[in-house]
């Protein structure tokens, strides 16, 4: 599946890969494993394994055949760097990313070990952006290893935020995006721990996007922090003939 989304911070999904495991805390309510269900038993050809790690083929080019620039969330259903996708996989997906350069692409990752372990031979391009999710303090160290590769636009995903996440080294960091957990057993996050974060990012000069709220009805709790929304995307890298119609801010080093 690869369609338009309703994640506020992109603007489609493309899914060359679909399934994972569960490797972490923010693992434990996964929606990507729900949603996978629910495909299956609806018959989509792309989950008739549910949701163990698969290899879409028939998504792998996708991109090249969109003819209006996007910013697309890559395995929005899955972990590009999941040990069971090959390394020449991964390759695959980057060159596809290299050729539609239109686009603009953001992918995340709790498997920063791997990520770390193969940067250095995949063919980075301004307009792939990396990024790694940190649920509590105790996995800040995805983050040096994101720091540590060659993306020109480094991002964190701080959902869902289980705890606080003070001190942070921001150091090379573009863009955090911070989200509390939802649907059913929707773990609960503290205003204080997203004001921290707020607050470290706009002290290093990083983007800030407050996602959500979460909880069992999230559009009953919104998105806003302290009166408003805050919607800050990082400075652009790549800079193809076209405005993104979302509110930048630069980051100074």
């Amino acid at each position: 599946m690869a369609t338009g989304s309703p994640i506020e911070w992109t603007e489609a999904t493309w899914n060359p890969v679909t399934g994972c495991d569960k490797v972490s805390p923010g693992c434990a309510h996964c929606y990507a494993e729900r949603m996978a269900k629910r495909l299956q038993a609806m018959g989509q050809p792309n989950y008739a394994h549910g949701f163990e790690v698969t290899l879409q083929e028939n998504m792998l080019e996708l991109p090249l055949r969109w003819r209006r620039p996007k910013r697309i969330f890559v395995n929005s259903m899955s972990d590009l760097f999941h040990d069971q996708v090959p390394d020449a996989f991964i390759q695959r997906v980057f060159s596809v990313m290299r050729r539609a350069d239109l686009h603009e692409y953001q992918i995340l990752t709790k498997r920063s070990e791997r990520l770390a372990a193969l940067h250095r031979s995949l063919p980075w391009a301004p307009h792939i952006w990396m990024g790694v999710s940190v649920e509590n303090a105790r996995f800040v160290h995805r983050i040096d290893h994101l720091r540590a590769t060659d993306a020109r636009v480094k991002c964190l995903s701080l959902e869902p935020l289980l705890g606080p996440l003070t001190g942070l080294d921001l150091r090379g960091i573009h863009w955090a995006i911070v989200g509390g957990e939802s649907g059913p057993r929707a773990r609960p996050m503290q205003p204080s721990w997203v004001l921290d974060i707020r607050d470290q990012c706009r002290a290093a000069g990083v983007a800030f996007f407050f996602k959500q709220w979460g909880g069992v009805f999230k559009s009953r709790t919104g998105r806003e922090l302290e009166g408003r929304t805050w919607d800050e995307m990082p400075a652009a890298a790549h800079a193809p003939a076209r405005q993104w119609p979302l509110r930048s801010i630069e980051h100074r080093a």
